[in-house]
């Protein structure tokens, strides 16, 4: 169960992230590389699209772990987050994407 005061502090947080959404994100270039790293085929090629794309999804994944961490540290009463609320939100975060 959470409480206006906790959920008012989630969503402001997020609207903290949407205004410096702008300088935040995955340079298409980066995901390319990171991504035909793993292609099996020297012939295999990426779209342009497809690059933005992904990295487009990385964002919102990384933005969803984040919020998700700091709730988890809100519902345990913690000021910050660590890498054992990102633990516990992890297996779920997954199964969701």
């Amino acid at each position: 169960m959470t409480n206006r005061y906790t959920e008012r502090q989630v969503s402001h947080s997020i609207e903290n992230m949407a205004e410096k959404d702008e300088d935040i994100g995955f340079k298409k270039d980066t995901v390319g590389k990171l991504l035909s790293s793993f292609f099996k085929e020297d012939k295999t090629r990426l779209s342009g699209n497809s690059s933005l794309l992904i990295a487009e999804m990385l964002k919102v994944f990384v933005r969803e772990a984040a919020v998700r961490s700091q709730t988890q540290a809100e519902s345990e009463d913690c000021d910050k987050v660590d890498i054992e609320h990102f633990e516990k939100i992890l297996p779920q975060l997954l199964m969701d994407f």
